[in-house]
């Protein structure tokens, strides 16, 4: 008998399209346990909707999914939590779901982080024209039935969005061997403590970011090479008590990040941090450093599936 005359809520439809409601919701929200509950609320939109009345669900579904999130991103709480200077997006591991569809530049482009991190700057329909003309190629036409406004409207909202996203398309796109070598470069200048060594490595605007190593509230930001540097070679100076911090002497392993090459510190199974690099011109540009544990929960979920490669270091 086929399923679909058995099952009252389409459950098969749905979840047929929830990898892409997902990741439009992760682009939206940079969090993807907050994505994951926009598109669970979603699916109970659609068991309480009268399915006969729905004539192109996808469509549908792409429009409930896009004003949840738009709920969310105007929301008082969350304007709160991501105040100027308190938020960074949520990292995932290459071949995540959540980072799909990756066929282009552009939708590539959509989910790195330096894009998810200057979208706050966008307003939310904003955010939502970029996300659904650039990582789902939807017309304008589309994207105002999607958003109740006008076509027009929608590519003057494309346009700012572009112009203030500038900043983040100078990132080069590197390939596997490329990206590891960075890594490991950026690791060994910073642990010689050779200050000129790893000033090489950076861009001459590199600029580095990091939650504190997850216990500061605040972001700390650094925002030339010497000082990206000096902090590099102290963050990776090992010490007593920043492996209590950890849980354990961590493992470093090269990943890939929302794109981008990774540094990835393992205690066990678990990921206790994530640092990352913006690459232009062959150098670094943008140095992120993501420990809060909140922040790499499905990171370490994803992580425990893989069969990864030999540590660069074995035992910081």
């Amino acid at each position: 008998m086929d399923s679909s005359a058995t099952d009252p809520f389409d459950t098969g439809r749905f979840e047929a399209g929830r990898n892409r409601l997902a990741s439009l919701a992760y682009r939206l929200l940079g969090s993807a346990a907050d994505a994951e509950d926009a598109v669970q609320d979603a699916f109970l939109r659609w068991q309480a909707a009268d399915r006969r009345r729905i004539q192109v669900p996808e469509a549908w579904l792409t429009k409930v999914v896009t004003h949840l999130c738009l709920d969310r991103l105007r929301s008082a709480q969350l304007r709160r939590e991501r105040s100027a200077g308190d938020w960074l997006p949520e990292p995932l591991l290459d071949g995540d779901p959540l980072l799909g569809p990756a066929e282009t530049v552009e939708q590539r482009e959509s989910v790195s982080l330096a894009v998810l991190t200057l979208m706050e700057r966008l307003t939310p329909v904003e955010r939502a024209v970029y996300v659904l003309r650039e990582a789902f190629a939807h017309s304008h036409t589309e994207i105002a039935a999607v958003l109740d406004i006008t076509a027009s409207a929608s590519q003057q909202h494309l346009h700012r969005a572009r112009r203030r996203l500038t900043a983040a398309r100078r990132r080069d796109e590197v390939d596997p061997a490329t990206a590891r070598r960075i890594v490991e470069e950026f690791l060994a200048a910073a642990s010689s403590g050779r200050t000129e060594r790893l000033v090489a490595l950076l861009t001459d605007d590199a600029t580095a970011i990091s939650d504190g190593a997850g216990p500061a509230r605040r972001l700390l930001r650094f925002d030339t090479p010497r000082r990206v540097a000096a902090v590099a070679r102290a963050g990776f100076r090992p010490s007593p008590a920043k492996r209590r911090l950890a849980g354990g002497t961590p493992a470093l392993h090269f990943a890939v990040v929302n794109g981008s090459p990774a540094l990835l510190a393992v205690v066990g199974d678990q990921v206790v941090g994530s640092v990352s690099f913006d690459v232009a011109h062959g150098r670094i540009a943008t140095v992120r450093g993501i420990a809060a544990p909140a922040r790499l929960t499905r990171l370490t979920e994803a992580w425990r599936q893989r069969d990864p490669d030999p540590p660069i270091v074995a035992s910081w």
